[in-house]
């Protein structure tokens, strides 16, 4: 058998992962005042055993407005900050898996109500709601209430939230920054025509939607220590005729590479409700693979219906991407790396309490059924 080359190591920035297997950040809408709580230690306890190459936090709002809900986790305050070290202290007492954390802000799309309650926006007066914030007063859906257009004063406050974020993040010792700016938040907001609709230097032209993300992708790399990686994460495409797409998303790839981005990986919609997609295993790679093409060194991640073993080999194989994203894949399979390894003549990393499971030490227990 050919040696697997996703189980083959990369270094990003100066961080050596160990495969190719990136767990994506994954909100999980259990934290109190933004604080986690033991949740977060049983889950990404959990996920820090499965034998992948990197384990990321969940979108973590660098401001209490720029939360997604009201129980999203926040990196804000001292609080919030001890919280995460707790369960942080305890995920690495068991495994040496590097963590990345996702910054973020919802925009728009703050102030909702928990997935499994309909995730509608709740209004500004409500206990658990507060006024959404935009480049521009435009609501993400017709019947939510307009968000406030973003005044220069605000925007620095927000960029100044993402490289305390990044300052308490290199404090709690995590190993790399992915910056959110897919799936229509905040930043994402500003690239899209589709809701930046700002007359001002920061709206318009391509150059202008991109400033905004890029000032915040400049403070975070100057806060965060030189040589741990920071990335950026990105819709590929709105799915929207006029919308933000692949062409705009090369242009930002290519000016991100040139200021030191360690990584980008391609994800794609969420800005609009009248998104298009054809969804299907692998949908996502075609703009994984185009990004690829356009940049020079700058490693790449494929997300979205990879669940595949042979999947998931191909795509690093042909030189599609660099790495592999799994979000629902390894909820639904938390050992989905160890079972690839096996099928694909790899090995991983497993814990020594686990070692006792391997089926090649109990072949006939491990019969196939009739």
């Amino acid at each position: 058998m050919a040696k697997s080359q996703l189980f083959e190591p990369i270094t990003v920035g100066g961080q050596v992962l160990a495969n190719r297997i990136v767990i994506a950040p994954m909100c999980q809408y259990s934290a109190v005042d933004g604080a986690m709580t033991d949740w977060h230690t049983i889950h990404l306890g959990n996920l820090a055993q499965s034998g992948a190459g990197l384990l990321t936090i969940e979108a973590t709002a660098v401001e209490p407005a720029g939360r997604i809900s009201f129980a999203d986790v926040g990196l804000w305050d001292d609080a919030t900050e001890a919280a995460m070290a707790r369960t942080l202290a305890s995920v690495r007492r068991w495994s040496p898996m590097p963590v990345c954390i996702q910054l973020a802000h919802a925009g728009r799309k703050a102030s909702t109500d928990l997935p499994w309650r309909g995730g509608g926006q709740i209004a500004p007066d409500h206990a658990d709601g507060w006024p959404t914030l935009a480049p521009s007063a435009v609501p993400f859906a017709t019947t939510d209430k307009a968000p406030l257009a973003l005044d220069r004063a605000g925007m620095e406050r927000i960029r100044d939230s993402f490289a305390d974020a990044a300052r308490r993040s290199a404090r709690l010792g995590i190993d790399a920054i992915q910056i959110h700016a897919a799936h229509g938040y905040l930043l994402h907001q500003f690239l899209s025509p589709l809701s930046n609709q700002r007359t001002d230097e920061y709206g318009g032209s391509l150059e202008n939607r991109l400033r905004f993300p890029l000032e915040i992708f400049d403070a975070v790399r100057a806060t965060f220590p030189a040589g741990q990686p920071v990335s950026v994460r990105v819709s590929g495409t709105d799915w929207v005729p006029g919308g933000w797409d692949i062409d705009q998303t090369i242009a930002f790839a290519q000016v991100l590479e040139a200021r030191g981005c360690d990584a980008f990986h391609v994800s794609s919609g969420g800005l609009d409700p009248r998104q298009a997609i054809s969804v299907a295993p692998g949908y996502q790679v075609p703009l994984a693979r185009a990004v690829k093409q356009a940049v020079d060194h700058m490693p790449i991640v494929a997300v979205g219906l990879i669940t595949g073993y042979d999947q998931a080999e191909a795509i690093i194989a042909t030189g599609d991407a660099d790495m592999i994203a799994l979000a629902r894949t390894i909820l639904y399979d938390p050992r989905w790396p160890w079972h690839a390894a096996a099928h694909l003549g790899a090995q991983v990393q497993a814990a020594n309490q686990f070692l006792r499971c391997q089926p090649s030490r109990y072949r006939d227990l491990f019969l196939p059924q009739d």
